[in-house]
């Protein structure tokens, strides 16, 4: 196992089972960048640790299902399910939040993170947001 693989498992420990945003901070470059598909483009190792802090809060008790793991160089890609229930509240782009749902989610997503030097300097999040709002149950029944 690489450093980038190696750097991309303890983010994956430190979001989910561990809950531990020291950890998360520690594994980001002060200069990283993240991509997000509902935070866009977030510059900044604060940045990124306050947009992971709002989805643990949203999903403390998260897992990560792995169904591919790879490491390309100084990259490592993860597929696999998301799954948490929705005991605290979601933030929206307006600065408001929603109350917790208490509903269970499991999405399917892929992150890709570029790692130099032991730390994240290039991060990448895909999941659909449509499906993560519908099974929260925050769509039109029309969308769902």
């Amino acid at each position: 196992m690489g450093e980038a693989r190696d750097v991309m498992d303890r983010l994956t420990e430190a979001l989910t089972s561990a809950s531990d945003l020291k950890a998360v901070t520690e594994l980001y470059a002060p200069d990283a960048v993240a991509f997000t598909p509902d935070g866009g483009e977030i510059h900044g190792r604060d940045n990124i640790v306050e947009y992971w802090r709002q989805m643990t809060d949203a999903l403390p008790e998260a897992t990560f299902e792995s169904v591919h793991a790879y490491e390309i160089g100084d990259t490592a890609v993860d597929e696999g399910y998301f799954s948490g229930r929705n005991t605290g509240p979601i933030p929206l782009p307006s600065g408001e939040y929603l109350p917790a749902t208490q509903k269970e989610v499991r999405i399917r997503g892929v992150d890709i993170a570029t790692v130099r030097d032991g730390h994240i300097v290039d991060y990448r999040l895909y999941f659909d947001q449509m499906e993560f709002l519908g099974q929260l149950g925050l769509l039109p029944d029309e969308l769902t």
